[in-house]
């Protein structure tokens, strides 16, 4: 399906270089794939090139074992803003969420007990009573805490940065620009009295903190703690430990399911169909999108601007203005020609931390897993609600949690990493045959060049897999044995095949030091960059990574912004 969508036909080609375009977008990830439907719908004619013979960047579908259909890195959605949703109307463009009820989360443990956690407040309090009662009390006013800061940043995700304008500019620019500055921070001003002062100093302890203390200040319980504290370090080397880890916590509790907050689900089709929606949104603008054609640089005129960029076949393809949706590094300091860009900006870039922890698994099974702890009711061959959201394998503790890190940051794959197991196939059945299921890990910690082997050797490859399988054995006894095959994405493998440097599935860490104004550097946080007319439209630029598409978005009205004039 994917490769009948999008060619890159002699056709397709000769098309991309029969005109000068207004923009150029490298890479057919969803935040390029969004700028470029905005783009078009804003008059612009946009040609979009992605290297891969299938678009979605990380929100891709893959079908590598005959009839099963993998989300092959992100696996979840709920950061897509509604805004986009509503705008591009990707609904109508085939995007159908499948939300997870009645549980969202499922802990097993291994003395027998469980938690399970969903959108029903009953069934949350009935669940952490078995642990602790006064978390049970705790819970709903951590969440109501949280909902607010998320209404609080709403409008920030969806804004430009209030950026100082580089360059000559003209009087009426600079105008607009501190009406727009001080209308930012004005609204910003007014959002936080509102909040009140205890809420304010509430929200600055949480950005601040590390993970570990916002939780245990809130909770008893050691698996509710744990957890939660998943969602702290997901995509990171961070352990629960580090300062600044809440501010993840909080990200990814930012979205929504169809106006329910902070409610992840399944898309039908797999994440592919996410991108595949924008696409066909972008496409029905008037957008011209190509597979299978690699960007091998960028092209500067003699007047110092970007006009348009070179494929590894050679050819030139002309533009006024260039988006990259690639990491910053990509971007900076292998698509760019001999060109100089001010030298401070080259050091931020090359300095930022592309470190990763994550391996992804996508697997193939015969039979879904049955867990030790379930009860005879709810332990059968059907689906039941452990199966249906996020599994937590080997974090019943933050210590856990913490220790797994620490091997990490010693050179070696955690001894009992930390795994976020989900299984689409329970609430999609097109993604596998009839009985059979999909099942997607997300694992923590594994460096990217490990001090006891290579990721390039099978055999050490094979063996951290196994291990892996062994971990989820000691809670779903046979587990290993339902495997029919898998496919495996180490850190090297997501920044080869994907294009994510150093593995990092935020194009870059996701700390207080690499947020709003600093992301990705000083001075340079709104989508535009030293080099005139080119912009930034990916995960490494405000308001940062997961599947949201603010950065494509906003980055598009930059553009268009500066089109007019």
């Amino acid at each position: 399906m994917w490769r009948r969508q999008f060619s890159s036909s002699a056709t397709a080609i000769n098309a991309l270089k029969a005109k000068k375009w207004d923009a150029v977008v490298i890479g057919g990830g969803h935040n390029g794939l969004t700028a470029a439907a905005y783009l078009a719908r804003g008059g612009l004619s946009v040609a979009v090139i992605e290297r891969r013979h299938v678009l979605g960047g990380a929100a891709v579908t893959e079908e590598l074992i005959p009839g099963f259909k993998f989300s092959r890195c992100s696996y979840l959605q709920s950061l897509l803003r509604p805004s986009i949703i509503k705008e591009l109307e990707l609904e109508r463009h085939g995007m159908k969420m499948l939300k997870r009820v009645p549980a969202s989360s499922f802990t097993p443990c291994l003395d027998g007990r469980y938690l399970l956690l969903g959108p029903d407040k009953e069934l949350n309090r009935s669940e952490i009573s078995k642990f602790s009662l006064n978390d049970a009390d705790a819970y709903p006013r951590y969440e109501s805490q949280l909902e607010s800061f998320c209404k609080f940043l709403d409008p920030i995700l969806d804004s430009p940065t209030p950026e100082n304008i580089e360059g000559t500019s003209s009087f009426g620019d600079k105008m607009k620009n501190k009406l727009y500055k001080s209308t930012f921070w004005s609204t910003c001003l007014q959002r936080a009295v509102s909040l009140g002062q205890k809420e304010m100093v509430d929200f600055m302890d949480l950005l601040l903190s590390p993970a570990s203390k916002v939780l245990n200040n809130w909770f008893e319980s050691d698996v509710l703690k744990a957890t939660l504290a998943t969602d702290a370090v997901i995509g990171s080397m961070a352990s629960v430990n580090t300062p600044g880890s809440g501010y993840v916590l909080l990200h990814h509790v930012m979205g929504e399911t169809n106006g329910d907050r902070g409610v992840w689900s399944y898309v039908e089709g797999g994440m592919g169909s996410v991108s595949l929606a924008i696409s066909h949104a972008a496409k029905e603008a008037g957008a011209h999108i190509v597979t299978s054609t690699e960007v091998s640089q960028l092209m500067v005129g003699d007047s110092g601007a970007a006009e348009g960029v070179l494929l590894a076949d050679g050819t030139e393809i002309h533009s006024s203005v260039v988006l990259s949706n690639a990491t910053p590094y990509r971007t900076f300091v292998e698509l760019m020609p001999d060109y100089k860009l001010p030298d401070q900006f080259i050091r931020t870039i090359k300095n930022c931390d592309y470190s990763s922890g994550t391996t992804k698994i996508n697997l193939a099974v015969d039979k879904l897993p049955q867990f030790d702890c379930c009860s005879s009711k709810m332990s059968h061959l059907d689906s039941g609600p452990q199966h249906v959201g996020t599994i937590h394998i080997g974090s019943e503790s933050m210590e856990e949690i913490h220790s797994a890190c620490q091997d990490a940051l010693n050179g070696l794959p955690s001894r009992r990493p930390v795994m976020e197991m989900t299984i689409p196939s329970v609430l999609d059945k097109t993604i596998s045959p009839p009985g059979k299921h999909v099942i997607n890990l997300f694992i923590q910690y594994t460096p990217y060049q490990p001090s006891d082997g290579s990721w390039q050797d099978t055999a050490y490859r094979e063996s951290f897999a196994n291990r892996c399988f062994s971990l989820i054995d000691e809670y779903a006894p046979g587990f290993s044995s339902s495997v029919l095959g898998y496919d495996m994405l180490t850190p090297p493998d997501l920044e080869r095949e994907i294009g994510l440097t150093g593995g990092n599935i935020f194009h870059g860490a996701m700390g207080l030091d690499s947020l709003f104004l600093m992301r990705p550097a000083k001075g340079w946080s709104n989508y535009r960059t030293p080099l005139q007319g080119l912009y930034l439209c990916g995960s490494g630029v405000h308001p940062g990574g997961g599947v949201m598409g603010a950065p494509g978005r906003n980055a598009a009205q930059i553009v268009l912004n500066d089109f007019k004039k």
